[in-house]
């Protein structure tokens, strides 16, 4: 197979370039799923001050009416990433659905409302327990709490010694959290307290059933997108094609050994969803 229109990269593996050559021959019955942290938007010490490239929201509008849908799932609550994002009422992105809280939330561009269930009880009793907990057993300095509504986040970047910090609480959060019915998600420099039972894997899995997606694209950059790299594996498995895009390589070798593509961050992302949207159109 030569090289692809418009100069997109070539996958390297040959159920990636399946999966792209799907997406290329077929996209109006296609869905193009995306990470928000890491992948629409750069990593930055403070989330709250995290926002989407300034080429995504033009690269996401040429791209989704070509597409059967484009879909944000994130950890963060839906609606804090539709804030963050831009997402809200920009033409082109009609029907946009952004999946929060790893799909326990819901954001349809169409109407605009947050869809969501009740908070798991064991969130808010971990939410008035955590920063005693940390005190208690002489957490290290720079280590910091990230309220996200459904879920809590204990954030080592900016400690003296991130990965250091990061081992010494993990399984101490671990303990805490299985005592109220919670799990640990790790990530890049942060363990993330949250409800069991949803998670990338599942919220993807959900969406293209729901869909009736013929092909799959799915951008990810943390361990937290290893759930859905395994959803799109086993679909793959099952005859539906995927293509599985890593945003950057360096800190989670685990999803850039699974990817059939890696490029170099949130920039290089917003190039190849564009790259796609003009191959789509040309």
């Amino acid at each position: 197979m030569g090289s692809h229109p418009h100069d997109l990269p070539m996958p390297v593996t040959a159920a990636g370039r399946e999966g792209l050559d799907a997406l290329l021959r077929a996209p109006r019955s296609s869905v193009v799923a995306l990470d928000f942290d890491g992948t629409l938007a750069e990593i930055v010490p403070d989330p709250d001050q995290a926002r989407a490239h300034a080429g995504a929201l033009p690269a996401l509008a040429a791209l989704a009416p070509e597409v059967a849908h484009v879909a944000v799932i994130t950890g963060r609550p839906a609606g804090v990433a539709v804030r963050y994002g831009g997402f809200a009422g920009v033409a082109g992105l009609e029907h946009l659905v952004v999946l929060g809280h790893y799909g326990a939330e819901r954001w349809d561009a169409v109407t605009g409302i947050v869809q969501a269930p009740a908070e798991h009880p064991g969130v808010a009793a971990v939410r008035a327990e955590l920063p005693g907990f940390l005190d208690s057993i002489g957490a290290w300095q720079g280590t910091w709490i990230e309220e996200k509504g459904r879920a809590l986040a204990v954030h080592t970047r900016r400690a003296a010694d991130p990965e250091a910090a990061f081992a010494a609480l993990r399984e101490p959060l671990a303990e805490l959290a299985a005592r109220h019915g919670l799990m640990v998600e790790p990530g890049r420099a942060v363990l993330e307290l949250r409800p069991p039972g949803m998670d990338k894997g599942v919220a993807l899995t959900e969406f293209l059933a729901e869909t009736g997606a013929e092909a799959v694209l799915y951008a990810g950059d943390d361990l937290g997108d290893l759930a859905a790299y395994s959803a799109v594996e086993k679909r793959r498995a099952e005859g539906l094609p995927g293509l599985l895009v890593c945003s950057g390589s360096a800190e989670v070798p685990e999803l850039a050994s699974r990817a059939d593509l890696v490029v170099p961050g949130p920039a290089a992302v917003v190039g190849f969803l564009a790259d796609l949207a003009a191959a789509l159109r040309a």
